[in-house]
């Protein structure tokens, strides 16, 4: 029922604390040119350590089955599942949006769990109605 959206969205922006030391090593690199700056130094490193442990991700991805990328869902993909007499179990690593179609009433009547690793976006008032049915 999702729809996969293919327009990338905004990136999410996360906060990490270093240490002096490991946050001069940083900055060392960067100045010697192995980097463009810190970013491209942390970027590199993540996607290092994804490729290092691609295989073990890759079998949880199935274990858990969980739907891999963009997932929006609006409110004709919820009236239709509960038309359906469906009630969803939304698993998504990436990025899950609900549509600001969408009404809390809405949302806890279609969807029974939900469980994102990476990012859910959707209106506050929505994400409220199901924080008991978020993992």
């Amino acid at each position: 029922m999702p729809q996969q959206v293919t327009k990338a969205p905004d990136r999410e922006k996360i906060t990490i604390n270093l240490g002096y030391v490991d946050l001069g090593q940083v900055d060392l690199l960067v100045r010697e040119g192995f980097y463009s700056n810190r970013t491209d130094f942390i970027r590199t490193a993540i996607r290092h350590q994804l490729e290092r442990h691609g295989e073990a991700a890759r079998e949880s991805v199935r274990r858990r089955q969980l739907q891999l990328g963009l997932c929006h869902f609006s409110a004709h993909d919820l009236e239709a599942a509960r038309a359906a007499g469906e009630v969803l179990d939304i698993r998504v690593l990436g990025l899950a949006t609900i549509a600001s179609d969408v009404t809390p009433e809405l949302a806890r009547a279609a969807i029974g769990s939900l469980t994102v690793l990476g990012a859910l976006h959707g209106d506050p008032a929505v994400k409220a109605a199901l924080a008991d049915r978020i993992a």
